[in-house]
């Protein structure tokens, strides 16, 4: 089992034998790191590419610009257009495959016009264990995933990124604003902002990990276990109702479980397709309420 500083030197030679390379970059941690590693090896020869759609938040799309700006990476901020493909836009159960279709083929087209033979991104060991249709569409675009294919593990990645003092060597995972509806309900620009807005307002709290999941007229929140507790106070409440009523949500209820990972994909046998609300309270199957809304109780 190669340590830590055997998987980054084996990293930095096989960037050296490629010597130029357009990186999918989203400003996560898996796809930072493999920037800030890709540029410090090939300098201007690594490229950094950004696919700007209305999936993508715009504090997400700001931080990567300022990120990639920080490492000195050439950086394309380039405009994708999946929502036009009613493929995707209906939103099935690999959804994420026409996503990614649209990425890597932009992202080779790219690569072509600069003369760059290889195109990466960020996926890595962890991320097999995970539902991800998008891995065909890498596959079928010769998109090479150099942290997988060198046995890079989530906390390596973090390890490594804090060593190099990247600032976002900790930053929670956050997947596009297309992940937080259930399959089978149909994605719109105008719901990309809504849940949008409403992720703005747990963020101006001050949450660091947080989903806003779109149930039709219901918006349910999930924030990591160890920030429930803040949910409940009086001004928190009242602000996340009227901030989300504002936004177009008719009410507000929370996951009592906190953020997992994937958590919609449970979902894909308990909430109906067609995206209608899920009910006031949820059990589990221990009898545990798992779901509780935020208004007030007449």
């Amino acid at each position: 089992m190669p340590t830590l500083e055997e998987k980054v030197t084996r990293l930095r030679n096989q960037l050296r034998q490629w010597e130029q390379v357009v990186v999918c970059f989203s400003g996560g941690v898996d796809s930072s790191f493999l920037l800030a590693e890709s540029v410090g090896v090939l300098d201007q020869n690594a490229v950094a590419l950004t696919a700007v759609s209305p999936s993508l938040a715009q504090e997400e799309g700001a931080e990567a610009r300022h990120l990639a700006q920080q490492l000195g990476a050439r950086h394309l901020l380039v405009e994708t257009h999946e929502l036009d493909d009613p493929r995707y836009a209906a939103n099935p159960v690999n959804r994420c495959y026409f996503c990614k279709t649209e990425m890597y083929a932009t992202a080779v087209e790219q690569a072509c016009s600069l003369g760059i033979p290889y195109v990466l991104d960020g996926f890595n060991v962890d991320d097999r264990s995970d539902h991800r249709p998008g891995r065909k569409a890498a596959r079928e675009y010769g998109v090479r995933s150099p942290l997988d294919e060198l046995g890079f593990t989530k906390s390596d990645i973090r390890e490594a990124a804090r060593r190099i003092d990247l600032p976002v060597w900790d930053k929670p995972a956050l997947a596009c604003l297309s992940s937080r509806f259930p399959y089978g309900t149909p994605i719109t620009p105008e719901r990309l902002t809504q849940v949008g807005r409403c992720e703005r307002v747990l963020r101006d709290l001050g949450f660091r990990v947080y989903r806003v999941r779109y149930h039709g007229s219901v918006a349910r929140i999930e924030v990591a276990p160890e920030e429930l507790q803040k949910l409940w106070g009086p001004q928190v409440c009242d602000q996340i109702n009227r901030r989300f009523r504002e936004a177009g949500f008719a009410s507000v209820t929370v996951d009592l479980e906190g953020y997992r990972r994937g958590s919609l994909n449970e979902a894909r046998s308990g909430v109906s397709r067609n995206g209608e609300a899920p009910p006031r309270e949820r059990q589990h199957p221990s009898g545990k309420i798992v779901e509780y809304s935020l208004e007030k109780q007449q």
